[in-house]
């Protein structure tokens, strides 16, 4: 996939002459040069947030892709990193330079890495570097891989995903901004969710409420006292998450289960789990 050219389009909606007179130079150079270009990138390229009509880009290069967050110093990187494909590097040799950028990164330049292994050539060959950033315990490192990030719904296993996703919940970040979520949502990963929130009722804390829409299409008789709990809940979030839930399921007893509870259920809104979108600490008292 060539995508240097669009990156570079993008880059000119909002770097100075200066800065695009250096890429352009940069862009004409070797592969070791590329690299070397990579690195000082932050001398030459101004660190400011991608304003709006440039992030409107991104999506029209690569499907599900994002840049919401990013700055424009890591969008120039991560335009160096997709000119070396066009190089005439074998793939052992793209490989092992990529693995040299990766090694030897600082925080700023790991982030950009991994914010480019949607395009990187070779995509299976970043599996472990990818799982190894859910990992992390650097916020930045893990928020590159992990939001606005094609990669994982393409490329991951469905347990290196429900570890992604529950690591999310873990640390109160924000899993609608995961790409893929509902695509690669599956019981397995609604079934560990239930059990966490049995264990965080257990110790009278909340569990996110929006985190509840993972169990619309896996909603079961067996499943169902959950929202019940939720519909008693003194949290309005719970609430509602319960709501979106009942109304969002084809389970019969779902449907009951709304009537039962018509007069205490809160309305559901027009952006139904817009309004749950945000943080929610599971770590303060129900």
């Amino acid at each position: 996939m060539n995508i240097s050219e669009p990156l570079f389009q993008a880059l000119s909606g909002q770097c100075q002459p200066k800065e695009l007179d250096w890429l352009k130079e940069k862009s004409a150079k070797d592969t070791n040069s590329l690299s070397l270009s990579f690195v000082m990138v932050p001398r030459f390229i101004e660190k400011q947030e991608l304003e709006n009509e440039v992030l409107s880009q991104a999506a029209s290069i690569l499907p599900d892709w994002n840049w919401n967050g990013w700055t424009l110093d890591r969008l120039a990187r991560v335009y160096l990193l997709s000119l070396c494909q066009e190089r005439e590097l074998s793939q052992d040799e793209y490989i092992k330079k990529i693995n040299l950028l990766f090694d030897t990164a600082e925080l700023n330049e790991s982030v950009a890495l991994y914010s480019a292994i949607p395009v990187l050539a070779y995509p299976e060959a970043w599996i472990n570097r990818a799982t190894d950033a859910v990992r992390s315990n650097v916020g930045l490192i893990f928020d590159a891989i992990t939001f606005g990030n094609p990669y994982p719904k393409q490329y991951f296993s469905e347990l290196a995903w429900n570890q992604l996703v529950l690591k999310c919940i873990f640390n109160d970040k924000p899993i609608h901004q995961i790409e893929g979520l509902e695509e690669r949502n599956n019981e397995a990963l609604v079934q560990t969710l239930v059990d966490f929130a049995h264990e965080r009722w257990a110790a009278n804390r909340r569990v996110p409420s929006q985190v509840w829409r993972l169990l619309v299409p896996y909603l079961n008789q067996e499943i169902l006292p959950n929202i019940e709990k939720l519909i008693h809940s003194d949290s309005a979030s719970d609430h509602l998450a319960a709501a979106l839930v009942l109304a969002q399921s084809s389970l019969a007893e779902a449907k009951t289960l709304a009537e039962k509870y018509k007069n205490e259920l809160p309305a559901v809104p027009n952006d139904a789990w817009g309004a749950l979108e945000r943080p929610e600490p599971i770590y303060q008292p129900a």
